[in-house]
């Protein structure tokens, strides 16, 4: 090219990116990583406050809480609480169709969708799984809990070591089991597991027969430190039983006032349902 070629060409460049510099149009670069992040929307954009119920629609609050393990390690955990008196619990099984939470809401139109029990590589459930009657796989044997709903619509979340399922006399519409229980009684369980930290996410009761939704996005607490923590939280929780956490970990909350999206890292063919 030649020399007056090239001249009018760096000319015409450092024109146009003045011209953007001063219009405020210089394109942006977006950097996305592994780890999904939190996008809480609201009419008004503003951060959530920490330690402080935020009601987000008919029969569900939010709850932001920055926890600190005795490990020093932390992390801001999203917990969700639903009034469930006022919900409709379903477990979603798609072995041959697993999806993102994102596409899980759009499907179902839920109020609320999590990551549910642990399944495997052929996407079967490793416990048991009751999907609107329809059962797969088998139950745990005296170890793990349930998350469960019977025909009368009954909720419970119960530790398979105290009150084993029993087939035979137990008529459940949704079920989806996992392990460990972390929190049994009020009182924090005990466990053997490995010190690694992952991204986990926790359903459990409290007291007051609410049902909680928690996630830890980061990799930040072992299951030890997650159960010490939910022991001394101020939740007041009954039970808690330890999800599919790691890269199954997501949160999808769609509610009037305020919305939660944590997308999994992969694909899921089993998920709890709020509606």
């Amino acid at each position: 090219m030649p020399a007056k070629h090239r001249l009018k060409l760096v000319l015409v460049l450092c024109l146009l990116l003045s011209s953007l510099l001063a219009c405020d149009v210089l394109p942006g670069i977006t950097i996305t990583t592994g780890t999904p992040t939190t996008h809480d929307t609201s009419s008004h954009q503003s951060p959530p406050a920490l330690n402080t119920w935020i009601a987000a629609g008919s029969g569900v609050e939010l709850r932001y809480e920055h926890w600190k393990s005795a490990g020093n390690n932390e992390d801001t955990v999203v917990i969700a609480r639903f009034a469930v008196h006022r919900m409709h619990i379903s477990i979603g099984y798609q072995p041959h169709q697993p999806l993102l939470l994102s596409d899980w809401m759009k499907q179902t139109g839920a109020l609320a969708v999590i990551n549910g029990g642990y399944f495997d590589k052929n996407n079967q459930p490793t416990g048991l799984l009751v999907s609107d009657g329809h059962v797969s796989g088998s139950s745990y044997d005296s170890f793990g809990g349930m998350l469960s709903v019977d025909t009368g619509g009954n909720i419970s979340l119960r530790s398979l070591h105290q009150q084993p399922y029993d087939p035979a006399n137990e008529q459940l519409q949704q079920a989806t089991q996992s392990s460990p229980m972390l929190m049994i009684d009020g009182k924090r369980t005990q466990f053997n597991a490995n010190a690694a930290s992952q991204r986990r996410s926790v359903v459990a009761m409290d007291k007051q027969r609410r049902m909680l939704f928690i996630v830890s996005q980061m990799q930040a607490f072992s299951l030890d430190e997650l159960a010490d923590l939910l022991a001394s939280s101020d939740l007041d929780l009954q039970t808690a039983l330890n999800l599919d956490g790691g890269a199954s970990t997501g949160l999808y909350v769609n509610g009037r006032n305020r919305q939660v999206n944590i997308d999994p890292l992969s694909d899921l063919p089993i998920v709890i349902i709020v509606k």
